[in-house]
Formats: C-alpha cells, structure tokens, sequence
C-alpha cells in the first residue's frame, strides 16, 4: 500500500508524458485497503504544534465521559448508544442556554449531556466529549488556559509522532493538500532551472520529498532547489527538535537522488516574516506554500493592522510564479459563538465520521489521535475569543476574496491532477467526495466540503 500511494504522488509530479501511469482501475479495487504508510506529517490545523502527549490531561477535564483511564471496552458495555439526534439537541441546548447566559439551564444540561457523550463511542458521541469540554471551558473561562497548556507542553519521547501518523494515514485530507499543492507547483515550475521553496508551516518536512524525487527525474537534468521553511517556535515540541532535523531530512533526500539543495530555517511567527528575511534572488522562480496554516494569521476582527492580508500582500510583492492555499473549508472565524458552534458540530460530525470507517470503535489509535490532534482545535474554536481563539477558519469564497484584494489571480489547477487524487481517494471510501470548482478542489465526506485547495500567481 505505501508503494501505491507513493507511486500515485510520483505521477502526479512526473514530466511530461503521453498516458498516465497509474494503477488501472481493476489494480486499484484489488489492492484497496486503508493505507498505514509511516510517513511523518504535519498534523490536522497547525498541528505540526501539537505539544501534548497528554492532550485532555485528568486535570483539564470537565467530566467523568472524558476520563482517558476508563477503558474503551468497559465504557462500551455500560452505555447504549443514544440517537444520533438526541446527543445533538442536547449539545445545541447546552450550547443555546450558555449564549443567552441560563447558566443554571445549563449546568443541568451539561449534566444530562456528560451522561451521552463518550471519547470511545459513536462518532457524535466522541465530539460531543470534546465539544461539551468546550462549553464548560467556556463557562469557567479557561479555554485560554488549556488551550496553551496543551501547545506547550513537551510531548513525551516519538509517541506523539506516532499520532500524528496515524492521522495522515487513516485520512486523505492531509495528503490531499500536498498532493494538490505539490502537483501545482511542479506545473508551474515544470521549466525552471533554478527554484525557491518558501513553505510557511514546513511542520516535518515530508511534504518536500516527493517533489524533490519527482525534480531529480527531470529527463535534461535535475534544477537546483532552494527551500525556507518558516515554523513559530513552538513547533519544535512537534518535531522533537529543531529546523535544523528538517534540513538534514532534505539534505539527506537531495544525496539520495542526486539533486543541488539548500535549506534555511525560520523560527519565526508567519506574520513576523520580512522580504529580507527571504533571501530572495535574482533569477529563481518561487513559489509559496500555506498548507492549513494562514487561518491562524489573525486577521481585521483580531487586530487593527490586519495580519492576515498583509502577509498576502507580502507574499504577493515577491513575484512569486505559484502561491498554493489548502485550508478547512469552514467559516469560524468572524461569526457569533452559536453560529460557529453549529459550524464546528457540522464540520467535526463528518471528520469523526470518516475516522470511524477506518479505525475501531474501542481502537486506542484511534482515541488517541483524536485527543492529541483534533480537540485542542475544537475547544479553541468553542471556548476563546479575540486573540486567544486562534483556529480561525474561512470558506473558499472568503479566501478567493482576500487572495484577488492581494492582487492574486487564480492559477486553475489541472484536470490530471483531479484524476490523480480521484484515484488516491478510491483507496479509502467511496463516501470521500471531490468537487472541482473554478479551478480548485473541495474535498469532502457525503455531503460535507472538509478541505480546499487552490492556487494562485
């Protein structure tokens, strides 16, 4: 399975030629299973930042339902499983009686709420533990708290690498947004002999080295390659250590196949970031990657000076020939805490849903990824405001919005590249979803846009 899945990524970025390469369609359903790869990634939204290896530590949590110590099995034969519907209206009321301020309506409900919610049960029951979390945080004004308690905690030994992992395998999204990114950038890069990489989350690295194999094919000669990896400091914890293990991973991949390569790192914030801090030469073609990293620039509702379009507006004065954006197609950022918390109720059903098709029910894989790599995300989203909510999400049309203000046009991606993900998502589940829409992709699950992918010049 890691070979197809690597064989298919390689295609993608090959030269030129006459017919595809893939598995024929008979290959793909024979080998078709739920692909576990071993490849280092950044984690789901920023969480190349994901610190903790103790994501809902005993001491943070709100209630009995999200206590890591009761084991899955156990907490399965005690429960039944309530409607769908029903943990949902309760979730909604918890969420409605706390925005109109009912706070003895609502400890009652959260109480009823505790009783139906489980981090080992069914996919709404998961998310309800984690968004009640939220709610409760909420109330007590510690969102903020432990929200930065589990950024910077330092994870404990490779465990937390494992997750992360985990997370990149069992799901298309991640590997949907490099593949859509890296696909773009070696079309429009397809003639350059000298090439500049700024990636504006680097996270492990890994997003890289496809391309740089993909580059070392050229048939007259690999290009030389520069890339600057921009990362904030914490992510670090992340990595289990600095730029400098991205550098040596890149380095060793350019010996491997035989291409120049540089690298410098930036532990710098995204909206802290200079011309002059880019090296910017003469002669190279750049291109720019934000890969689910730009939603956490602030933008004009966070702060007067408005991050987030200056940093377009940087970037956009570098000439580069390509700038790719992959993003959560969902809308949290400017809207009132009951709208957002029926976003984020939406958004999140349709993720757990999609992990629950690969991993078991009492899977501790499965536990755990969605404590150390998707719940830090949800109470931020639920419980914080103003500076301190930091996942703050906008819909393609926003991002199109900001992108044509900055003076970007769009850059359509190809259809050989849809087809090439098409046939990446027939390795996972049929209710995996692919829409083309002016030029980018929205991946989804059933009738639920998760993911987009763009690219601009």
């Amino acid at each position: 399975m890691r070979h197809a899945l690597h064989e298919i990524e390689t295609v993608l970025m090959a030269p030129d030629t006459d017919e595809p390469t893939t598995s024929t369609s008979a290959e793909m359903n024979e080998k078709k299973q739920p692909p576990f790869t071993r490849q280092q990634s950044r984690t789901w939204t920023h969480a190349t930042q994901l610190e903790s290896a103790d994501l809902l530590h005993p001491q943070y949590l709100s209630g009995r339902c999200l206590n890591p110590e009761v084991h899955p099995e156990k907490r399965q034969r005690e429960m039944s499983y309530p409607p769908c519907d029903d943990v949902k209206q309760l979730l909604i009321k918890c969420a409605e009686a706390l925005s109109e301020n009912k706070i003895e309506e609502f400890k009652l409900l959260v109480e009823e709420t505790r009783s139906v919610v489980s981090i080992s049960g069914e996919p709404i029951q998961r998310l309800g533990a984690y968004m009640l979390e939220g709610l409760v945080a909420r109330h007590e004004s510690s969102g903020t708290n432990i929200y930065r308690a589990l950024r910077c905690r330092e994870p404990e030994g490779s465990e937390l690498l494992s997750y992360m992992r985990i997370l990149y395998d069992i799901c298309p999204y991640i590997k949907f947004g490099y593949m859509a990114a890296n696909g773009a950038i070696a079309d429009a890069l397809r003639n350059e002999d000298s090439i500049h990489i700024i990636d504006f989350q680097i996270a492990q690295g890994t997003q890289w080295i496809t391309l740089i194999q993909a580059l070392a094919a050229r048939p007259g000669g690999p290009p030389h390659v520069r890339i600057t990896g921009i990362d904030d400091p914490v992510a670090e914890y992340a990595r289990g250590g600095g730029l400098h293990t991205v550098g040596k991973l890149l380095l060793d991949m350019s010996k491997k196949f035989n291409i120049p390569l540089e690298f410098k790192g930036l532990p710098v914030y995204g909206p802290e970031v200079t011309r002059e801090m880019l090296d910017i030469r003469p002669g190279e073609a750049l291109a720019v990657n934000f890969t689910l990293q730009l939603h956490h620039t602030p933008d004009e509702s966070v702060d007067v000076n408005n991050p987030r379009d200056g940093l377009l507006r940087l970037v956009k004065g570098l000439s580069p020939k390509v700038t790719t954006l992959v993003e959560q197609e969902s809308n949290t950022n400017t809207t009132p805490f009951l709208t957002r918390f029926m976003e984020t109720l939406d958004y999140y059903s349709a993720m757990f849903e999609s992990i629950d098709v690969t991993l078991p029910r009492d899977s501790k894989e499965r536990i755990n990824v969605e404590q150390h790599c998707l719940a830090k995300d949800i109470v931020n989203i639920v419980a914080c405001e103003g500076k301190d909510r930091i996942e703050r999400h906008e819909l393609l049309g926003k991002w199109r919005s900001r992108l044509s203000m900055a003076g970007f046009k769009p850059y359509p991606l190809s259809p050989y590249v849809n087809s090439v993900i098409k046939t990446l998502l027939g390795y996972y589940s049929d209710k995996y979803t692919l829409v083309e829409k002016d030029g980018t992709l929205l991946l989804g699950w059933k009738n639920r846009n998760l993911i987009s992918a763009s690219a601009w010049h």
